[in-house]
């Protein structure tokens, strides 16, 4: 009689841990978008720094430094440059906008200059 009553119980618990599971499965897929999103940043701000220098590279030898950048990076990527300059070097500014995969959550751009010396 107990070796039932006992059968019974394990049952139910199969049940409960189901139940359980499903709870965590939305924390299970934040903690996971969020790690992709971390990535999306790291990855947006290195695709600026490289804009910037090619910017700055295309604007040192008498070239538009906006196609020095667009030409740099990824194709999925919206970029922006500014092109300031004096004597004898260019500084551009590169801006990068962060997609993001979370409704609700907007970031910042990810901004990086480069300077580089004109070659006359």
């Amino acid at each position: 009689m107990s070796y039932r009553l006992f059968y019974g119980r394990k049952d139910r618990d199969r049940g409960q841990v189901a139940i359980e599971y499903l709870g965590f499965i939305p924390i299970l897929l934040l903690v996971a978008l969020a790690g992709v999103q971390v990535g999306l940043i790291a990855y947006a701000a290195q695709q600026a720094g490289t804009a910037a220098r090619a910017g700055a590279r295309a604007a040192s030898l008498d070239n538009s430094a906006q196609s020095g950048c667009v030409n740099a990076i990824s194709d999925w990527l919206s970029v922006s440059c500014s092109e300031a300059g004096g004597g004898d070097e260019v500084t551009v500014t590169a801006t990068v906008q962060i997609p993001s995969i979370v409704p609700g959550w907007d970031f910042d751009p990810a901004t990086k200059t480069a300077t580089m010396p004109v070659d006359h």
